[in-house]
């Protein structure tokens, strides 16, 4: 594709990406094909091809509207796109520059704003969050059923004092919402790593990776959250951590990029480059273990249907592990029609975008419940969330599956 982006913005890092990223889109089309919300909308601006003339136009310093600014807020950044791509476009990265750059070019109603202000603050801090989700959870016998299927019950921890001392140690990234959501989600993987001569260190200083301030355009915010993590995991990465697991695929492809989001930054870009070699989803972490020899039993072929998160196979281009797993520890997975497609989480998209989620999510729950299985397993705490109030069965994380089959074991 043939640009024309101004020579003041192509002297930048993002002009230079922008460039390279256009340059190799040979408009094919195939992207659109796999875009959840171009099926639903069926506007060529609401597919990735079209977003990128959208963003190519911004960036040759064309008028932009709020009508762009609506097309980009629509991607679920779900990353299909990128999986079908034969020319390998990293069409995300792209996204991420437009979004800031219209961010700063046409202003939001006050309303809008305030929204996005409210999510990136709430969400993203424990401090905030699990109060508020703590007084929600006491009021939930006296809330409407469309409010209360909102708001999760509060989840009983499993007990931790049998954990042991071992040689081998890896940093657990706790993240922001997911230990008042779920905090068993941790749990259950501490357990399960532990029977596999495995502890793990949970820095207290960390906390959000910084995907829900990025994806929303606060980009800077998003690099304080990196570097305030940088520092709290240093430590542990210096007494020889060998990995940092990470339990929400929402978060490990933002960690596994802190190194090229802070390439910049002469204070942080060499730690920065070393955290994102230690980012490893839990998947292939307990993937490179002996798992079949710390069973302790089986499942005995429960039927189960896995949803695998788009951040998962697409954005880290993880498939077929998780499923092999289950299926070693005796689960019997239900094949899913469309299990490419988004469920329609996607971070903050389920709030900022609910009708194309919703449509998004029952579709979801349709294939996945079609073969009639005895719960759902996913990847990532938003699925789990968005699907969980709506779902037939019950929805957990598939380390929690593991857990009760390992522990006997440790």
């Amino acid at each position: 594709m043939q640009t024309a982006i101004s020579r003041d913005f192509l002297k930048t890092r993002d002009g230079m990406v922008a460039e390279e990223i256009l340059r190799n889109c040979v408009h094919c089309g195939f992207c659109n094909a796999t875009c959840p919300t171009y099926q639903l909308t069926g506007d060529e601006l609401d597919g990735p091809r079209g977003r990128i003339y959208l963003v190519k136009q911004m960036l040759e310093g064309r008028s932009t509207a709020a009508a762009t600014q609506q097309h980009l807020d629509r991607c679920l950044t779900c990353r299909a796109c990128e999986t079908t791509c034969p020319s390998g476009v990293e069409y995300h990265s792209l996204l991420d520059i437009g979004r800031e750059l219209i961010e700063q070019r046409v202003p939001r109603p006050a309303t809008e704003r305030l929204q996005r202000w409210l999510l990136r603050k709430g969400l993203t801090r424990r401090l905030l969050f699990t109060p508020s989700l703590r007084l929600g959870q006491a009021l939930r016998p006296l809330l409407p059923a469309s409010i209360r299927r909102h708001v999760p019950e509060q989840r009983k921890r499993l007990p931790q004092a049998r954990l042991k001392a071992h040689a081998r140690r890896m940093l657990l990234l706790d993240g922001c919402v997911q230990p008042a959501l779920a905090p068993t989600i941790n749990d259950a993987t501490r357990l399960v790593l532990d029977a596999l001569g495995i502890s793990t260190v949970i820095a207290g200083n960390a906390g959000c990776c910084g995907a829900v301030s990025f994806h929303l355009g606060a980009t800077g915010e998003a690099r304080n959250f990196m570097r305030r993590n940088i520092d709290a995991w240093w430590p542990a990465v210096e007494a020889g951590a060998e990995a940092i697991a990470v339990t929400a695929s929402g978060c490990a492809p933002m960690v596994k990029d802190y190194g090229k989001a802070l390439a910049d930054d002469p204070d942080y870009a060499d730690r920065a480059a070393r955290i994102s070699e230690l980012a490893r989803d839990i998947s292939e972490i307990i993937a490179d273990e002996s798992l079949e020899n710390a069973l302790a039993r089986t499942a005995d072929d429960q039927i189960i249907a896995f949803h695998s998160p788009c951040t998962l196979q697409h954005g880290q281009r993880i498939t077929g592990i998780v499923e092999r797993l289950l299926q070693q520890a005796g689960y019997r997975l239900q094949p899913v029609a469309d299990s490419h497609l988004c469920c329609g989480s996607a971070g903050t998209y389920s709030i900022l975008q609910p009708e194309l989620s919703t449509r998004l999510r029952d579709n979801k729950l349709a294939a996945l419940q079609a073969g009639e299985p005895s719960l759902i397993a996913t990847a990532n705490i938003g699925c789990l969330m968005h699907m969980g109030g709506h779902a037939r069965v019950p929805v957990r994380h598939w380390i929690e599956l593991l857990e009760p089959l390992l522990t006997e074991a440790s």
